[in-house]
């Protein structure tokens, strides 16, 4: 169990995905996507093994849910600046966490 402390010390937040392209250095299919995550935050980089479920053009302009405050992490070539959260299905792909209406880009998850 974790505190409500805890819990509160992680940024999940809602961005947009402005971009998208493939990332063939990857030891898994996957894409480089920038998101924006509104004026506070900005754009950040991310990498995501979502290339199963998502073509580039099914990602632009799709909002999801990615935790903004952890350290940038090198990925091969690539520095990833925030993780974009995922659920695996029973195939073992990832769909992505995204709201069902349209919200201000930076909103957080409470």
């Amino acid at each position: 169990m974790i505190s409500w402390e805890d819990f509160e010390k992680v940024e999940l937040r809602v961005g947009t995905i402005v971009e998208v392209q493939p990332f063939p250095e990857a030891r898994k299919p996957a894409y480089k996507l920038k998101v924006d995550f509104g004026p506070e935050v900005g754009v950040r980089k991310s990498s995501a093994q979502i290339t199963e479920l998502y073509s580039k053009e099914d990602l632009l302009g799709k909002q999801v849910l990615a935790v903004t405050n952890f350290p940038p992490k090198q990925i091969g070539p690539f520095i990833s600046e925030c993780l974009v959260t995922g659920f695996k299905t029973e195939a073992g792909v990832v769909t992505l966490v995204s709201p069902d209406s349209e919200v201000e880009n930076g909103e957080r998850l409470f």
